[in-house]
């Protein structure tokens, strides 16, 4: 009998919370500015509410924002810190600044690259003919870097109106082997497209010059699962390699310009320190 009285007495001060029904308590908060309890857990949650998620084309952000959004990208994946004095020499213009009027598509491509090399379009992505000593062999003057060989395909399908003359070199794993590319880049390649760890490879083993590479394409598109080139496990980290290794130099020096194509995702706080830049680094 006892045992019964007990549960339900349980079982009404359990429903009574599930209910919401608070116990009254005569504890008072010393510090009206500090919530205790429920409000409290209210309070942070709104504070981590602070940050969103920013999606946006890349050629709808100037030259400035596009650089240091790439730059952030580069000392967080890196762990490198860029003093100021480093970043001085790296002007707005590393960086392409896409037509608005066009999408940024793999069908698009071509139109932006041929905008993006002005009048000499035609001698640093069309004409085929080996000229010697003023062309290198193997030495592309676009190359695209993409998160998988059907990313790379398809890019180079939207390529293909600057492809008619000089074949493309694709230089990716799937179904390529590294001798095969290797006597491919033996002859005038005026564009490449690739994944990062095939790149690196090639330009280690001397196959792949860059003594002509003026532009890189960062293809920004994500992949079925939303992993893109900068967020993808492995191939994030092969790539900033790549950068880091072979590329970052040269555009430091003004040698070469960058290509973020396509969407930009990352989060960003209502209020940020950086009061410069629209956009933040991923966490």
């Amino acid at each position: 009998m006892g045992s019964g009285k007990n549960r339900e007495r349980r079982e009404e001060r359990e429903s009574g919370e599930v209910l919401g029904v608070k116990k009254t308590s005569t504890f008072k908060n010393p510090n009206n500015k500090i919530p205790l309890g429920i409000d409290r857990a209210k309070m942070k949650k709104t504070e981590k509410d602070t940050t969103t998620k920013i999606t946006t084309v890349s050629s709808c952000l100037p030259a400035s924002d596009q650089l240091i959004f790439f730059l952030d990208r580069f000392q967080s994946a890196t762990g490198i810190k860029i003093s100021s004095l480093e970043l001085e020499p790296i002007k707005d213009t590393s960086v392409l600044e896409l037509s608005q009027e066009l999408d940024q598509d793999a069908e698009a491509l071509n139109k932006h690259m041929k905008a993006s090399f002005g009048k000499s379009w035609k001698e640093s992505l069309y004409e085929g003919q080996p000229l010697d000593g003023k062309v290198d062999p193997g030495s592309p003057a676009l190359l695209v870097i993409s998160i998988s060989a059907l990313r790379s395909l398809e890019l180079l399908r939207g390529l293909r109106p600057l492809t008619r003359e000089c074949r493309a070199a694709k230089l990716f794993a799937k179904h390529m082997k590294v001798e095969d590319q290797v006597s491919m880049l033996k002859s005038r390649v005026n564009i490449a497209s690739g994944t990062p760890s095939r790149i690196k490879k090639l330009i280690d083993i001397d196959a792949l010059g860059l003594s002509r590479l003026s532009v890189i394409v960062m293809d920004m598109h994500t992949d079925a699962k939303g992993y893109s080139l900068f967020t993808l496990p492995q191939v994030s980290d092969e790539f900033w390699d790549l950068y880091k290794s072979h590329f970052h130099h040269r555009v430091v020096q003004g040698d070469l310009r960058i290509c973020l194509y396509g969407p930009i995702t990352c989060p960003s706080k209502r209020k940020s320190a950086v009061t410069k830049v629209s956009v933040t680094n991923e966490a």
